[in-house]
């Protein structure tokens, strides 16, 4: 059976691998960008280039959007050259971008109202995930809205885990989880200046655990790259990061919740916006920790 054409919408250090693996699968994409740089080696080859939102989308047809931000994932759905009016009746729209779950519901209201629907699946993965077809993916919806979804988001991911009918739900995981990770990111960034402060090589540190009693991707994976301080190029960027901090915040502040270690995540992140490291790896918060050792943090 022919794969439908898909509407692909971000090319960012995830949307560009992710598109590609949707090529690779056998699906007719076509691309939009905001700016046309990234786009180019797409055209290249043979891929249609959509010169607006609204041109990539076929009437009842399926998008998929990666974008940095709420504003970003607003604009291209209902701003102007928005793509939701012409996708319209039958249109389906996988939103794969880390946003609010209050962003997921009101557009899930905006695209019923034009007889389309919203899946929310946000991802697990760092570029290189992406490329290998490696992400976990998160989604919530419609049943139906997952089932028309399934093949795309098998193109893309190692597995889909499912968290219910609530559009925002998916979100509220994503949140969690980039919570969970930039915590781990702290723990082990005050370790390494704990041991490096005291003679033990950061490398040798970070392989003893990753091999015991922290023996998950996370630490194994992050644990490595703080060890070598592997910054640059960003795999996400510290700014986005703080996106992400403010975005879970938020949502812990609207349901009453206090997270006092997110709290210090914020303040960590603050500081190395004002240190200029909002285009480092979000990792690079473990140079605060290693100057306020009396470290070089270099």
């Amino acid at each position: 059976m022919k794969k439908p054409t898909v509407a692909f919408i971000g090319l960012g250090a995830m949307g560009a691998p992710m598109a590609r693996n949707l090529i690779a699968a056998g699906f007719a994409v076509t691309i939009y960008n905001r700016s046309r740089g990234p786009a180019e080696a797409f055209a290249a080859e043979g891929v249609r280039i959509a010169a607006s939102p609204a041109d990539a989308v076929e009437p009842g047809g399926i998008v998929v959007t990666m974008l940095a931000n709420d504003a970003a994932l607003e604009a291209v759905t209902l701003g102007e050259d928005g793509f939701a009016a012409r996708l319209g009746a039958g249109g389906m729209h996988i939103s794969m971008s880390t946003v609010s779950a209050e962003t997921s519901r009101r557009l899930a209201i905006e695209h019923a109202k034009l007889g389309s629907k919203l899946l929310a699946a946000p991802v697990f993965g760092r570029p290189e995930a992406a490329a290998a077809r490696k992400l976990w993916i998160c989604q919530s919806g419609s049943d139906d809205a997952k089932e028309r979804a399934q093949p795309v988001l098998a193109a893309l991911g190692q597995k889909i885990h499912d968290f219910g009918t609530d559009p925002g739900a998916a979100n509220v995981v994503k949140l969690s989880g980039n919570f969970l990770i930039f915590s781990a990111i702290e723990a082990l960034s005050e370790a390494l200046a704990l041991a490096e402060k005291n003679g033990v090589d950061r490398e040798v540190l970070v392989s003893f655990f990753g091999e015991t009693i922290f023996n998950c991707p996370i630490y194994q994976n992050y644990g490595r790259m703080l060890a070598q301080r592997s910054y640059e190029p960003p795999g996400f960027k510290l700014e986005l990061g703080m996106k992400d901090m403010r975005l879970v915040r938020n949502v812990a502040e609207d349901a009453q919740v206090p997270m006092p270690l997110a709290d210090l995540l914020h303040a960590r992140l603050l500081t190395a916006l004002a240190k200029g490291r909002g285009g480092m790896d979000w990792m690079a918060i473990e140079l605060s920790s290693s100057e306020d050792a009396g470290l070089t943090g270099t």
